[in-house]
């Protein structure tokens, strides 16, 4: 029989773990800690945090996975140099949750403000098409062409932007957002249902270049999401 105690404990030690990983993360960005510098030692950052060791160490091994820190077995912890030429897709990878979806926020926002004023009518068509194909695969309860839909009708507004910095932008975006999708607990075709309305009217704020609905909707869909 499963122990529901211990399971609850593992539960609270990651969700404090993703806690320490984001201000981690934010301290070496800032420059807190520097490539090939030591972060503090174990006891220092438990008591930084105020958390336990366990939390720490899970923490640790998160950001060393990701290849933000090194673990030097008898000399510490050090700062791995990430930032010379590193790809953004690689950057995105490796950043907190909550960083990406700042930025995927701002982006998905202008992205729509643009595409009201700048679409077409193969635009439109493109970005239809998804939606439908959106729906058909959420009725037929096919989770991966529903998420692959989903990716296809974002690419396609991002594309009657017509910014193409703006557009290679979400390109770079979409490989996170459908790795986001697969790590989600229990994936199914009812995240995109609940979802599909508010969808249908971006496009419809997009068709009658109605900028104000179309921020408005997006702003919704990414409150909804996460």
């Amino acid at each position: 029989m499963l122990n529901i105690r211990r399971l609850r404990k593992m539960a609270n030690t990651i969700k404090l773990a993703d806690k320490v990983i984001y201000q981690l993360q934010q301290d070496i960005s800032l420059g807190k800690y520097k490539p090939g510098e030591l972060i503090p030692p174990e006891p220092v950052l438990m008591e930084l945090f105020n958390v336990g060791r366990s939390t720490i160490r899970e923490a640790i091994k998160t950001l060393s996975n990701a290849g933000i820190l090194r673990v030097q077995q008898g000399a510490g912890t050090f700062v791995c140099n990430t930032e010379n030429n590193e790809p953004l897709d690689k950057r995105l990878r490796r950043a907190a949750r909550m960083e990406v979806t700042q930025v995927r926020s701002l982006l998905e926002i202008e992205i729509a403000r643009l595409a009201t004023q700048f679409r077409d009518d193969q635009d439109l068509g493109c970005i239809t098409a998804a939606l439908d194909d959106r729906w058909q695969a959420i009725q037929s309860e096919n989770y991966e062409a529903a998420a692959d839909a989903d990716i296809r009708f974002h690419k396609s507004i991002a594309h009657a932007s017509h910014n193409s910095v703006l557009a290679d932008l979400y390109q770079t975006f979409t490989g996170v957002i459908r790795e986001s999708f697969s790590q989600r607990e229990k994936p199914h075709v009812q995240q995109f249902q609940q979802t599909h309305q508010l969808h249908a009217d971006l496009l419809n704020a997009i068709k009658n270049q109605d900028t104000a609905a179309a921020t408005r909707v997006v702003t919704q869909i990414l409150e909804t999401n996460f």
